[in-house]
């Protein structure tokens, strides 16, 4: 331990004082370049965690909701456009992303804990992980379903007329229950928990 001491104070001495032996051009360059290849590494271990890849890597997401997604629209469709687990659950912005990152990072301790490893947990939390998913859809006006849908680029005379006749209210904003996407479209990409008690389920 001594020895540690010892050595993080020469460590330390050394770091604290003016350079000797490299010009302040060299150390400022050296800085910005070790920034560059910190930067690129930290938005490379980002861009990794939002691949399908990782984010099926564990039981938990592989066996329960990617299995629901695959029998959906989302995943699979005529025009071949896949969205994969982070076109919705990550905000594509940088600022909004780091925030959702640190809020998601809670969930390694799901894992460690075990919180949803088995089927029956999974279920007995669906309702609790869907609503905290809807509140955070509700709360930034389905961000992440208008990243690829745009109301703009709908075609209103080929989606039925309920349908039609729906996102023309929501576009106009003259049905104030029903101002964003989650609120009409709940399980469209996972199945519903029990939704009893919840208006019009």
């Amino acid at each position: 331990m001594k020895k540690l001491i010892t050595m993080w104070k020469e460590n330390w001495h050394i770091l604290s004082r003016p350079s000797v032996h490299y010009s302040i051009g060299f150390l400022v360059i050296g800085g910005f370049l070790a920034g560059i290849i910190f930067w690129g590494g930290f938005n490379t271990a980002m861009e990794i965690t939002n691949t399908e890849k990782f984010c099926t890597s564990c039981h938990e997401m592989e066996n329960n909701v990617f299995e629901e997604l695959k029998t959906t629209i989302h995943y699979s469709n005529r025009s071949g456009v896949r969205a994969i687990c982070s076109d919705c659950h990550v905000p594509h912005n940088w600022t909004n992303k780091m925030a959702r990152k640190m809020a998601a990072s809670k969930e390694v301790w799901g894992k460690i804990f075990g919180t949803i490893n088995t089927p029956e947990k999974f279920e007995a939390k669906r309702r609790h992980l869907a609503e905290n998913e809807w509140a955070r859809f509700k709360a930034n006006d389905s961000l992440e379903c208008r990243n690829c849908h745009n109301f703009d680029s709908m075609d209103f005379t080929r989606q039925s007329t309920r349908a039609a006749d729906q996102h023309a209210e929501a576009l106009t904003g003259n049905d104030p229950s029903r101002e964003t996407c989650i609120d009409c479209h709940k399980g469209i990409a996972h199945r519903l928990p029990d939704m009893a008690g919840v208006p019009g389920y």
